[in-house]
């Protein structure tokens, strides 16, 4: 296979562009001798003859002309990695990749994604599902870029592999049975509900979110039955089976309904008094957080966090 030298290559397309070998070395700012061995060499990198003599001048042959045709689709292929290049430094196009538990894809992923598709339609996001544990071994790998999750069960920020953004407090609703005598209770406390028959999953996260906060409102909860998908807990709760506590987050993202009610047979209420939240966090391998495309994507999951928070001013 021949060798296409593109220092070379650019040095034939000047002098077929100007004429001479004086002119070519003027504007590439070379000695005429220097483009005559230049040229040399790259006859024979390819094997032919691409100058012949004209008079007092050289003329381009036919196989040099060749050469040029296909040297000239070598040179816009290389101007568009240029430019794609530039957008990658500038962090406007590449791939990003996001590992996140489930709520937070409907709540915080798929709007910075729309955001971002909005105004940087060169970046493009790749999205995984995966709770802490899997997401954080996948961030460590290099199969992500990005790993997002509670921040009870994230690395510490001492943690040397890793750099931590604080993204949200999601608040807690407690969601009951319509009909409960306490659904239209004003000012209601997690205290309240201490007798009540509680639903939760009975291992992860989700079991040790619901029993700390239960517990630092003085209680213990009696587990009555246990699940971890939110349709499922919201369907039991709406059949009068217990009452549950459900992250704002996932009712945004398509579990319910906000505000008081949280779909046919549930009211969602606002615990003012005691409201629990859990924190969400973005972690990146440590250094590569200032990259432009993981800067950028990090900005649109900020946003899509405070449209959160700022949607929790008209739920009361």
């Amino acid at each position: 296979m021949a060798d296409w030298d593109i220092k070379k290559l650019r040095i034939l397309r000047t002098l077929q562009e100007l004429g001479t070998v004086t002119a070519t070395a003027e504007a590439l700012h070379m000695t005429p001798s220097a483009v005559s061995q230049q040229l040399t060499g790259l006859a024979k990198q390819l094997g032919v003859t691409l100058l012949e003599a004209h008079g007092r001048r050289v003329r381009l042959t036919d196989a040099a002309q060749l050469v040029l045709r296909h040297a000239e689709a070598v040179f816009a292929q290389l101007e568009r990695a240029d430019a794609e290049l530039l957008g990658y430094l500038q962090g406007e196009a590449g791939q990003v990749r996001v590992g996140a538990f489930s709520t937070a894809i409907p709540a915080l992923v798929v709007p910075a994604v729309q955001e971002l598709r909005r105004t940087h339609p060169g970046l493009a996001v790749a999205v995984r599902e995966a709770e802490a544990e899997a997401a954080y071994e996948l961030l460590a790998q290099g199969s992500v870029d990005l790993a997002l999750s509670l921040a009870a069960h994230a690395p510490t920020p001492r943690d040397p592999k890793f750099s931590r953004v604080s993204l949200l407090a999601d608040p807690l609703d407690v969601a009951l049975p319509a009909g409960h005598p306490l659904a239209a209770e004003p000012g209601l406390r997690l205290a309240d509900l201490a007798n009540e028959p509680w639903i939760f999953g009975s291992s992860g996260p989700w079991s040790q979110i619901t029993t700390t906060a239960c517990e630092s409102a003085g209680f213990v909860p009696e587990q009555a039955h246990a699940a971890a998908d939110w349709g499922a807990i919201l369907a039991m709760v709406a059949a009068g089976m217990g009452v549950a506590l459900v992250p704002r987050m996932a009712m945004a993202g398509g579990g319910g309904t906000r505000g008081e009610r949280g779909g046919a047979g549930v009211a969602l209420r606002v615990l003012h008094a005691d409201q629990p939240r859990r924190h969400v966090v973005a972690a990146a391998r440590r250094g590569s957080e200032g990259a432009p495309g993981l800067a950028r994507v990090l900005a649109a999951l900020r946003l899509a966090a405070a449209a959160q928070t700022q949607g929790e001013a008209h739920i009361r």
